[in-house]
């Protein structure tokens, strides 16, 4: 999350390179297309960053008997501020994970978003701009 804090949809993407990436029904895979979808639904504000502060809860994660593959689930709740813009949370949901291991290492193959409870996006999703 530090790095969606941060702006670093390019790194993000790179952490996912591998898997298939689900916002709410908008799906990418391969480093491009998920570092566009980041780009194409998350404001950016004069500090290059969407002014946000993620926070996950009640992470669960189970690995398969051969340690080979893994899931998990997070809450998460996304908090934001901007001049003008009071200290709120703005959406809550949860995070699901798949992950599989390749040579040794540990990679995502699944990332899916979803939502909870919606508060004032208009500073953060880019479809709220239009609202």
């Amino acid at each position: 999350m530090h790095l969606l804090d941060e702006g670093k949809f390019g790194e993000i993407a790179e952490l996912l390179q591998y898997a298939e990436f689900d916002i709410v029904g908008n799906v990418a895979s391969g480093e491009a297309n998920i570092e566009a979808l980041l780009y194409s639904n998350v404001q950016l504000h004069a500090d290059g960053t969407p002014r946000t502060w993620h926070t996950l809860a009640n992470t669960l994660i189970d690995v398969d008997s051969r340690g080979e593959t893994a899931s998990a689930s997070s809450y998460y709740t996304v908090h934001q501020q901007l001049d003008g813009f009071a200290l709120q949370p703005i959406v809550t949901g949860k995070y699901l994970d798949r992950f599989e291991r390749r040579d040794g290492e540990w990679r995502f193959v699944h990332r899916a978003l979803t939502v909870h409870s919606i508060g004032d996006l208009q500073h953060h999703a880019k479809s709220a701009e239009a609202a």
